[in-house]
């Protein structure tokens, strides 16, 4: 038996700490660890939901549509807050497929069908309970459907680009690419390149 499996944890309280436009708590636990030592600790936990991101790859053209936009988080913290990502968006109660085919084509404009999940992560659990649902669908960079841009209504100001798979990597090593599910979907995209130019 590993020593970690008589680790308990027993919360003792939950409170709402702000509920705007996401839900901020402060828990109280009791934490009993390895050594079988319990402590009362406390965590500030942020709750926005779970989302879903998708890798559009053009094969023929080894290109990636990503989209850039304001991120005032990343404005804050010395950056100038215009990211360059890859489409994405929270699930609002949908199905992960569901949610992210709507995102794309508020987005970008394009629409997608087959969608491939790949896998799912914790962004930073240190902190954050959102799990982020990845997928990858093939494109044909040349059939948008509309212009995209995003939703007026969420004042979403979202320029689509086109990009080369080389050139997107390279731009992960020169800092211009520096969202983490970004990041994580064309590293995903350079391991899987013979199989994605195959199909």
């Amino acid at each position: 038996m590993n020593k970690f499996d008589k680790a308990r944890i027993d919360i003792v309280k939950d409170e709402t700490l702000s509920k705007n436009w996401y839900h901020l708590r402060n828990v109280t636990f009791d934490y009993t660890g390895s050594s079988g030592e319990t402590v009362r600790l406390k965590r500030e936990v942020y709750d926005r939901g779970n989302g879903a991101t998708i890798l559009l790859f053009d094969p023929k053209r080894q290109t990636l549509v990503l989209v850039r936009q304001f991120r005032m988080p990343a404005h804050l913290n010395h950056h100038s807050g215009w990211m360059i990502e890859t489409p994405a968006g929270l699930l609002d109660g949908d199905h992960p497929t569901e949610a992210i085919r709507r995102e794309v084509m508020e987005e970008t404009g394009y629409v997608v069908h087959d969608v491939r999940p790949i896998f799912r992560s914790f962004m930073s659990p240190g902190a954050v309970t959102e799990i982020i649902h990845f997928f990858v669908a093939l494109i044909d960079a040349g059939e948008r459907q509309t212009d995209g841009g995003g939703l007026d209504s969420e004042h979403e100001d979202i320029e689509v680009l086109e990009i080369g798979l080389g050139q997107a990597s390279a731009m992960i090593d020169s800092g211009e690419i520096c969202d983490a599910k970004t990041i994580m979907l064309i590293q995903w995209a350079l391991i899987h390149q013979a199989e994605l130019t195959a199909v």
